[in-house]
């Protein structure tokens, strides 16, 4: 299952095969699939990343989020709305601030290129069998 962050992109993970000398790895392994506006991307490189269509994509519960902190779940959507148009303007801006999903990852920008490295924690946390290939692989 993946998670659609409007404005943002969408979070999913993915299963692979991986064919090595002596065995075959399937190792599972979180992704990232920038949906920005590409208006606010003009100069800066990221990587095209492509979720498979037999995964489903649900949107972003704030109803559980704001089970996780107190808040009413209409304050938690306009949090998320505002902070994603800030980092969109920061980008246009040529400011590139990391952005920091907590046990995820960040979402950083360096050198013009803008990327997602998620934690060994996130990626260990999924549970694949061959964890040092699904840790090399992303």
């Amino acid at each position: 299952q993946g998670v659609l962050v409007p404005g943002l992109g969408t979070f999913a993970v993915v299963h692979e095969q991986i064919n090595g000398t002596e065995k075959v790895y399937v190792v599972r392994r979180p992704v990232f699939q920038l949906d920005v506006d590409m208006s606010c991307l003009q100069e800066l490189v990221f990587p095209t990343v492509m979720i498979p269509g037999d995964i489903e994509i649900m949107p972003l519960d704030y109803w559980w989020l704001s089970q996780t902190n107190s808040l009413p779940p209409d304050m938690v959507k306009s949090c998320v709305e505002e902070t994603i148009l800030l980092y969109s303007f920061q980008l246009r801006t040529r400011q590139c601030p990391a952005f920091t999903f907590k046990n995820i990852g960040i979402l950083s920008c360096q050198d013009n290129v803008l990327c997602m490295q998620f934690y060994c924690s996130c990626i260990a946390g999924l549970g694949s069998q061959d964890i040092w290939v699904a840790l090399l692989l992303t």
